[in-house]
């Protein structure tokens, strides 16, 4: 890849900006850079976006190919597989040629004529951007509550719509997190409300239909501000419930659904490093919560009139190597979501206490998780299963008869792939405090591992978000070209339980870095790659680990993607008005106290940019982005431009229309990752 071209390399001025904390000053020449309406940044990013285009224009036929190749592995005119609630069968479907999804129903049976609830092909018409958020269907299926964002900020526009009739009533909610809630009278909505500024779900409504939103009333408002609240009903549909929760603790409030105007009760109250979340059977509750130092967590129950912590019942014991992650509840069955040793199992336990026994799963790098199960009275569990090179597949398993069918497998077109061309295996780095690290690795047979051929590593390692081995029709495009695709688990999700997160997070955040490192030198050093061929990725905090691993050991690496990157780690945990910031002082640190201070800046990416070398880089970020604000990249790459001493390539690109998710549509997000793909392969001169 060459940098000769025609338009100029931007550079963005310095406006020197003093920023003190704890007597120490930072300088910051871009932070002028944080201003969405300011003529001269949106100019600025123009320009980046010109000389991507520019830099890159060589490679326009390849990205044009590479997206026509990935669009064609996915079937246009796909659906979903029918779920039954309260009567009706649901189904998703795409059709040929459109780039959102139809949502439809079928009263009884599937033989039934279809209902068409939503059409969104339609309703994203003059929007550049457009989400349905969720859908909530009353009691009596004669109304649907929906949510909608034409920007990307995750402010969502709740409407009702008439099911009968067709009709969408005039009156429009702003500003709520998407989700709303039906009472089990039919015409009382909940719903949860964003601050204005930070975005924080902060507030519980309910509403009254057909009576003005103005007068809608507030049932719960969430004063803290390291918390976030939430609103749904019960699988029983026998309760509604108020959740409150922070990284560190949760607290939750019940209400019968058949009496939506009385007062929420407090089920447990909050106290801090205690969490819980609680699910309602027959006349009791379950309550998954690491209460009594159960760090990975275990499942208690109590009487729904009881609901004190001193009245809780221990059901699953805690397991110090089984993080218990998620519960199911049928009529007949409890099925326990677990996690041994990353792997992911399903626990199968009859109320009767007759049966108890863990569905099989043989590979040692898949991934498996309870599915969409919302009727209650069901003998089957409907879940899903991929691996690195299997498909997903939706799977339905009879308690009964204790049978499998596979209602589903993913389709992937094109006539040229086949599951056993490819192989995946696990493997284990030691880190430099001596913790063995586990990567999932898939590549295409035939691959040589003489330290020739290109490695993507890839990891996220924070919020405890666990990164499961997973299929990917649209990564086939690299893994034919040569390439290995690698997973690191680092510290800081919870691939290996609850304290894999615990040291990766806080005090403990430099080991997601180290691990991730650690993984890449022994990638190198196991003849897998070297550092002519090694490429790093990562996206939102991700990003802000490509930016730490660069600045700590940018040697190693040939070429970084950094999508919608954190990294002015400091300045945004400063800024108690940005989106998100209070509500993250568990998972990063207060930067208000000197000790979490000093320690976020020996590791911020922004602040530690030096004058040297770095590897080739593209950083993408979306002008609307609500989590990560595009300025932080934007202000990254400029700093880096100013201080670099090689002449490897460093883009910005910024979708000046998306947020954090990036495009709307079906298939245009795959013109980023074209993108992306076409920017690693031009390095290793790949373009074909």
């Amino acid at each position: 890849m060459s940098l000769k071209t025609i338009v100029q390399i931007p550079q963005a001025p310095k406006k020197t900006k003093k920023l003190t904390k704890h007597k120490d000053v930072r300088i910051d020449n871009y932070y002028w850079l944080n201003d969405r309406e300011n003529p001269e940044v949106v100019e600025y990013l123009n320009a980046e976006n010109a000389y991507t285009k520019e830099v890159m224009q060589h490679t326009e036929s390849f990205q044009k190919d590479l997206f026509e190749e990935m669009k064609g592995r996915i079937k246009e005119d796909d659906s979903s597989v029918p779920y039954k609630l309260n009567g009706y069968w649901y189904i998703t479907r795409f059709e040929k040629g459109q780039d959102y999804p139809v949502y439809t129903r079928k009263k009884d049976s599937l033989e039934a004529p279809e209902e068409i609830l939503f059409d969104c092909n339609e309703m994203a018409k003059g929007f550049s951007f457009f989400n349905l958020g969720s859908m909530s269907v009353s009691p009596d299926n004669t109304l649907v509550s929906f949510s909608v964002d034409t920007v990307g900020r995750r402010q969502y526009t709740i409407q009702i719509k008439n099911l009968v009739t067709g009709e969408i009533y005039p009156d429009k909610i702003l500003n709520t997190t998407s989700s709303s809630t039906w009472a089990n009278d039919n015409k009382t909505l909940f719903y949860c409300m964003k601050d204005e500024v930070t975005l924080r779900s902060h507030k519980i409504f309910k509403h009254k239909l057909h009576t003005d939103v103005e007068d809608d009333i507030e049932v719960f408002y969430e004063a803290d501000e390291t918390f976030n609240t939430f609103i749904y009903k019960s699988k029983s549909k026998k309760y509604l419930i108020i959740g409150s929760s922070s990284t560190v603790s949760s607290e939750y409030r019940i209400v019968n659904a058949d009496t939506p105007d009385a007062e929420f009760k407090i089920f447990q109250k909050r106290k801090r490093d205690f969490e819980y979340s609680i699910a309602h059977y027959n006349d009791s509750f379950y309550i998954i919560s690491n209460c009594d130092g159960a760090t990975n967590f275990k499942l208690l129950k109590t009487s729904e009139t009881k609901t004190e912590k001193r009245y809780w019942k221990e059901v699953i014991a805690h397991r110090k190597d089984v993080l218990l992650e998620d519960i199911e509840i049928f009529r007949d069955y409890l099925v326990v979501n677990e996690r041994e040793n990353g792997l992911n199992k399903l626990r199968i336990i009859s109320w009767d206490g007759t049966e108890d026994y863990f569905l099989p799963f043989e590979s040692e790098t898949y991934t498996a998780y309870i599915g969409s199960n919302p009727d209650f009275d069901s003998d089957v569990l409907r879940y899903a299963y991929n691996s690195l090179t299997s498909p997903s597949s939706v799977i339905d398993y009879n308690f009964k008869t204790k049978l499998s069918e596979i209602k589903k497998e993913q389709e992937v077109l094109g006539g040229t792939f086949k599951k056993e061309n490819y192989e995946s295996k696990r493997i284990w780095a030691t880190a430099r405090d001596g913790v063995k690290v586990p990567m999932s690795l898939v590549y295409k047979k035939g691959v040589k591992f003489d330290g020739t051929s290109p490695l993507l590593q890839y990891a996220y390692g924070s919020y405890g978000s666990t990164i499961d081995p997973s299929f990917s029709s649209v990564r086939l495009s690299l893994l034919d070209r040569g390439f290995i695709y690698a997973i690191a688990h680092v510290r800081g999700g919870e691939y290996l339980g609850r304290d894999w997160y615990e040291n990766g997070k806080l005090l403990n955040k430099l080991n997601t870095f180290h691990d991730f490192i650690d993984c890449s030198k022994y990638l190198i050093e196991q003849n897998y790659t070297s550092p002519k061929h090694l490429y790093a990725y990562g996206g939102s905090a991700g990003g802000m680990l490509m930016g730490a691993i660069i600045n700590m050991n940018p040697e190693l690496y040939n070429g970084i993607l950094a999508a919608v990157p954190f990294v002015d780690v400091v300045t945004t945990m400063l800024d108690d008005s940005i989106p998100l910031t209070t509500g993250e002082y568990d998972e990063w640190g207060n930067p208000n106290k000197l000790e979490y201070y000093n320690y976020m800046k020996s590791y911020s990416p922004y602040d530690n940019v030096e004058a040297k070398k770095y590897p080739n880089m593209l950083v993408t970020t979306g002008l609307h982005d609500s989590q990560v604000q595009y300025w932080e990249p934007a202000k990254w790459v400029a700093k880096l431009r100013e201080l670099k001493i090689d002449n490897n390539i460093l883009l910005l690109h910024t979708d000046m229309d998306a947020g954090h998710g990036g495009a709307s549509g079906r298939f245009e997000s795959l013109k980023e990752v074209a993108l992306e793909y076409a920017f690693l392969l031009d390095l290793e001169g790949i373009c074909g």
